[in-house]
């Protein structure tokens, strides 16, 4: 398997800082929030950072050993964007604002960019599921082609109902992609989330194998793998029964006892349950 971590993880340290100790734990990928880029400046704006700043980062993994897996947190801190707005001038913004981290991503090195940002495509009032899953396929139309342009797969990311009301289950991920109908649009899997849904998460996992790019390693306590009471043992076989060949990225949202015990404590879980599994033979 292949394991990276966010790097928002770790709060204001410089990406030569954070790459370099990610790098020692044994990470040979990491995933890039963008509002790391200019964390004190709220609200957002991808605009304001130069082409070069993206060129340099990738530099700066790459001289660590790292490769840029993508974007995650595509929305979060930014302002006028929202996936499942009925105003059709918010919903261009925002296809335009996803076709720039597209670039952006591609600047990077990176292919997948993880649509969570729940606060930017909850129910707004007076708007329908079926209504905010029109406009949402709207906006995501709307960014595709600079995806196929830049080499960049969008991956929708299914939440809990702990961050919001739309887009719940894997399954409503995938009736999201098949309704994009595109091959940039793809399904991401969250550890955390998927742990509120009635289906076994290696179940889920199973029944996503045809659309699932990427993958986040996590607990619902908020913090890392074999940090919880998550068995992560069922979870990797499932993985590996369907071949699944992406990233299993870690993203924590607690940062206690501190960041690099929380990717330390990570990543050796993952190496001991990825070791377990190897040496079972699937049923």
């Amino acid at each position: 398997m292949k394991f990276a971590i966010c790097n928002e993880t770790f709060g204001d340290r410089s990406f030569a800082d954070t790459f370099s100790t990610i790098a020692k734990l044994g990470y040979t990928g990491v995933e890039i929030a963008p509002f790391t880029f200019a964390p004190h400046d709220e609200p957002f704006d991808l605009r304001k950072v130069p082409t070069e700043r993206f060129v340099e980062v990738r530099a700066m993994a790459a001289d660590a050993g790292l490769e840029i897996i993508g974007l995650h947190w595509l929305l979060a801190k930014t302002e006028g964007n929202y996936l499942t707005n009925p105003d059709p001038t918010v919903r261009r913004r925002t296809a335009d604002y996803l076709k720039l981290l597209a670039e952006a991503c591609a600047d990077l090195g990176g292919n997948i960019m993880v649509l969570g940002s729940p606060k930017q495509r909850n129910l707004l009032p007076g708007v329908s599921h079926e209504d905010a899953e029109s406009y949402a396929v709207e906006v995501l139309h709307g960014a595709i082609g600079a995806c196929k342009q830049y080499g960049v797969t969008i991956a929708v990311e299914p939440l809990g109902p702990a961050e919001g009301d739309f887009m719940l289950t894997a399954e409503s991920g995938i009736r999201l992609c098949k309704l994009v109908n595109s091959p940039h649009c793809k399904l991401h899997l969250d550890v955390k989330a998927m742990s509120s849904e009635a289906k076994p998460i290696p179940d889920i996992i199973r029944d996503s194998r045809e659309w699932m790019v990427h993958f986040h390693a996590n607990d619902p306590n908020l913090l890392g793998p074999g940090m919880g009471d998550v068995d992560f043992k069922p979870i990797f076989a499932a993985l590996k029964e369907t071949n699944y060949n992406g990233w299993v990225s870690v993203e924590v949202f607690k940062y206690e006892p501190s960041p690099d015990d929380i990717a330390r404590q990570s990543i050796e879980y993952m190496r001991k349950i990825e070791a377990a599994v190897a040496h079972e033979p699937l049923d």
